[in-house]
């Protein structure tokens, strides 16, 4: 028998988190609303995400406790509630009520206690809990049937959790933090002792107590810290220790059965929506109202596909858009001294988030160095700090380690929170200077692509598009071509202003459209596209090994295969002439061969094309064209590859560090570059071995785990076609069931070429592809590529309703969707050239297939990467290519990935059919994949 499950909720917690990561919202009479728009939407996504038969919010009661009068400064650091928080923390109970969740605020007794108390209740019942929560004191409670979520970091937390992330087991919790201190809560620990310190302690000694026996071993000045605070730790501990036996019977007269999950109540809710200004919710709940009488739960998720780790999800409200703020006085100053520099670090202490940017000496992430550091409080409001320009362009400036002496709490602490534009390269540019930039918060290049993929996402553009303003450019200060100069030799008046406004832009840019969102595009900002970021630094970061050996030996092979068949060329032509000619291949071809030129595309001088898809038209009937095609993708498989990726090898890290783009195409897909891994060919044999060239070093393997068909997959998903979901759901070769449908025949008769055939029109089809293009690419009639279209339509009628639909969606609105909300703008679709219109039409077909696919393999990324965390392996991903991972695993680990990642890949999302993910292995990624 399945145990019950007792979902426990740290209201108090996730107010104040919710608070800080979004403030800017408001209901329509102007009374605050971020923090309970946050907390409602985690309460939601909890619901919708966490099984669970019974469930509790729990939230601080108001005034002392048990603690203060253990200890009268309990807390005494800790600032007054802000006043805006004030009227959202006294609705909010009511609220969540409402939701359908048993809420409890217990005189005189913090929230931890409570929640410590049903743990234990529950516990002893025989029930597994679930409490979410962002406070580690909590991890003391974790135990086989305790575990802690946090959604605002995608985190969860079991006893090999804890110990991963503290280092301590979870009965060692108490000690560990007495040890520490808590300076949230004033609790005082060892001086000087930091966490490093207080695992080894206990690592040797296993108890607080054992550690006091045993102070006079302990040597050095923390040994003497540790003497002094002998006499205070048993106070610490008891502060840091959690209640499990707080009485409840007042506000919970029939026991744990009060804490069973309710419906919520839609009219009330509605109301209060309305109040608030939470359309989306309001219109939601009222469907919800009308269609079911309240028995319907909008929060089981089915109303919106969220994913774990969302902070919050802003509501598309007017009264909460963000207005561009015009051109005003601008505060843009340098920060020279250490008097400014104190000064900073007090502005970075009080601060929720700021707008930070680098000036660096390249664009190479790996390579560049720091020259400057910009941090932006509010518009306008904004600092520059020199640490790498040169004397003569920079009279005064400090120490580059001084300041990231002072300023590295901050860039590495969750608080505060880092707004930028392509925060990723900055990243990479601390972490050249030993710094773990933290805490990011926003991006406005990321949000800008999430609302406009169609558009230009670079911050000028940005700035000229939301704010009405114009930028200082980079080629106004530095030049360009062989003038130009580093920004290391920029004036520091240029440089303040330059970065300044950067950081400012930023920000505010963040801000103004983070605001435009909907739910959808808040849920995958917050919840995909900025926790990809950090997964795709951490891939860059890492890079790929390679065997420049091999390289060498495949670029001997193709130059000397190229020789072969450029004189092959020569028999052919009857003449030695030069390949890459495009006039001498003009004469060769079509005066000297004489080959046909009706129908074929000319230049823009008069002659005929010799571009790629004229030579493929004439492969199909002369050698020469189609052999002029297989040196053009040698010579270029050479150049690219097999000659440039040696050059390209960091000689610091012996690896190759590409760079994906994150915001550049409009599906959603990443793009990479330096080396471009997506665009490596493999459809030929030559193309597939430069893969042998990536490999894994001495006592591990790589791992590929590849979506089998998934397009295919979420076509059948969206188009609901049932012959379609059934054959995937029988995990039939849906290729094989293709050509029974369009032949007619039985699955034991289709041959090679009939399954040829009907893989071609699968795939062709999802492309928009029309019957001359179906007719291309099987070399056959048009007229019998109709007729194999028609026989596809009438045997999927669901695929040919979705095309049909999705069509005239797209020209209705100007763009699709993906399965969870991302919009595919195609500008295209109103064009008045027939044919870019109908090649956006072909597009639109396709964009929600490509989009949703894209969207997975973002899910599956985040999922795997914590999933490695969480167990702890040395497992790393290295490469995403199109529908496909790569790992770098080493051998002991290697049973685990195997079994983890197809399972991993294949519940990131629910489909009408399912998603499969296969997994290879071997000494390279040829082998591997």
């Amino acid at each position: 028998m399945t145990p019950k499950t007792l979902l426990l909720i740290d209201g108090s917690s996730y107010l104040y988190r919710a608070y800080y990561a979004m403030t800017q919202l408001s209901a329509p009479d102007g009374i605050p609303t971020g923090a309970v728009y946050g907390v409602l939407n985690m309460l939601r996504r909890l619901r919708a995400e966490v099984a669970h038969d019974y469930a509790c919010c729990v939230f601080d009661a108001k005034g002392d406790n048990f603690r203060h009068a253990l200890y009268p400064e309990y807390k005494a650091n800790r600032p007054p509630m802000p006043e805006d928080l004030r009227p959202q923390a006294e609705m909010l109970p009511q609220l969540v009520d409402l939701m359908g969740w048993q809420v409890l605020v217990v005189p005189q007794v913090e929230a931890d206690d409570v929640i410590g108390t049903l743990a234990k209740q529950a516990q002893t019942q025989g029930w597994q809990v679930v409490i979410s929560t962002g406070d580690k004191d909590m991890a003391q409670l974790v135990n086989e049937q305790v575990t802690l979520v946090n959604t605002m970091s995608n985190e969860t937390l079991d006893i090999a959790g804890v110990v991963n992330k503290f280092g301590v087991r979870p009965n060692q919790i108490i000690d560990y933090l007495s040890l520490v201190g808590d300076t949230v809560d004033n609790v005082p620990g060892v001086e000087k002792c930091g966490p490093k310190t207080a695992v080894k302690w206990l690592a040797e000694y296993q108890t607080l107590d054992n550690v006091m026996q045993h102070a006079a071993d302990i040597k050095g000045k923390v040994g003497e810290n540790f003497q002094a605070a002998l006499n205070r730790l048993p106070l610490s501990r008891e502060l840091i220790t959690i209640k499990t036996d707080v009485d409840l019977h007042t506000e919970l007269p029939q026991g744990m059965e009060s804490l069973r999950r309710r419906q919520p109540d839609w009219a009330a809710l509605a109301q209060h929506f309305e109040q608030l200004g939470f359309r989306t919710w309001l219109k939601e709940a009222r469907v919800q109202q009308a269609n079911n009488g309240g028995n319907g739960d909008l929060f089981s998720g089915t109303s919106t596909n969220l994913f774990s780790g969302s902070l919050n999800i802003a509501d598309n409200n007017a009264n909460n858009t963000l207005k561009p703020l015009p051109p005003s006085a601008l505060n843009y100053t340098a920060i020279t001294t250490d008097v400014q520099l104190q000064a900073l670090v007090q502005r970075l202490q009080a601060a929720d988030s700021i707008g930070l940017d680098t000036e660096t000496t390249g664009l190479n992430p790996i390579k560049a160095q720091l020259v400057g550091i910009s941090i932006a409080f509010a518009a306008g409001d904004a600092v520059y700090i020199p640490v790498g320009h040169t004397a003569t362009a920079v009279a005064e400036q400090l120490p580059l380690q001084t300041v990231l002496g002072c300023l590295k709490p901050f860039l590495e602490g969750e608080k505060p929170q880092k707004i930028g534009q392509n925060l990723k390269y900055d990243q990479h540019i601390f972490a050249n200077c030993g710094i773990g930039l933290a805490g990011v918060g926003g991006d406005a290049m990321l949000a800008s692509y999430l609302l406009e993929s169609h558009l230009g996402h670079g911050l000028d553009e940005l700035a000229e598009r939301h704010l009405g303003l114009t930028t200082i450019k980079y080629e106004d200060l530095c030049g360009k071509g062989v003038k130009e100069i580093s920004f290391a030799d920029v004036a520091l008046a240029d440089a303040v202003r330059y970065a300044c406004q950067d950081a400012d832009f930023a920000l505010r840019i963040e801000a103004f459209l983070r605001a435009q969102m909907d739910a959808a595009q808040m849920a995958m900002y917050i919840n995909m596209e900025l926790p990809v970021a950090q997964v795709l630094f951490q891939m860059e970061r890492i890079g790929v090994l390679l065997d420049s050996t091999e390289l060498s030996r495949q670029s001997h092979d193709l130059g000397s295969e190229l020789v072969q068949l450029e004189q092959e060329a020569y028999q052919l032509a009857g003449q030695p002439f030069n390949l890459n000619s495009p006039k001498q291949l003009q004469e060769i071809l079509f005066n000297k061969l004489g080959i046909p030129t009706t129908g074929l595309k000319k230049t823009a001088s008069g002659g005929i094309s010799t571009n790629e898809a004229v030579l493929e038209t004439l492969a199909l009937d002369y050698p020469l064209p189609k052999l002029i095609l297989q040196t053009r993708s040698l010579a270029k498989l050479k150049s690219t590859y097999t000659d440039k990726l040696p050059t390209l090898i960091n000689p610091k890290t012996g690896r190759v560090h590409t760079t994906y783009a994150q915001a550049v195409a409009i599906t959603g897909r990443l793009a990479s570059n330096n080396p471009n891994l997506q665009n490596i060919p493999i459809r030929t044999a030559e193309g597939r071995r430069v893969r042998r060239a990536f490999i894994a070093p001495a006592g591990s393997l790589i791992v590929s785990a590849d979506y089998s068909q998934i397009e295919l997959r979420i076509m059948a998903h969206l188009s609901g076609d049932a012959t379609l979901i059934n054959a995937f759901a029988n995990h039939e070769d849906v290729h094989r069931r293709t050509a029974v449908e369009i032949f007619g025949i039985s699955p034991e008769t289709v041959n090679s070429e009939q399954r040829r055939y009907a893989k071609t029109i699968n795939f062709g089809l999802i492309y928009g592809m029309g019957q001359y293009g179906l007719a291309k690419s099987l070399g056959i009639a048009n007229a019998e590529a109709k007729n194999f279209i028609d026989r596809y339509f009438a045997r999927y009628p669901g695929v040919a309703e979705y095309m049909q639909r999705t069509k005239e969606a797209a020209q209705r609105l100007g763009y699709v969707e993906t399965l969870f909300g991302r919009r595919l703008y195609l500008p295209a679709l109103k064009s008045s050239n027939a044919s870019e219109r109908a090649g956006a039409e072909r597009a639109a077909i396709n964009a929600p297939m490509q989009g949703t696919a894209s969207d997975l393999i973002k899910r599956a990324m985040i999922q795997v990467q914590y999933w490695l965390a969480e167990k702890a392996l040395s497992s790393r991903l290295i490469m995403q290519v199109h529908d496909e991972l790569v790992l770098e695993v080493p051998e002991a680990e290697l049973s685990a990935v195997q079994n983890g990642l197809p399972e991993i890949m294949a519940n990131v999302a629910v489909l009408n059919v399912p998603l499969v993910a296969e997994v290879g292995t071997g000494k390279n990624w040829e082998e591997a994949h």
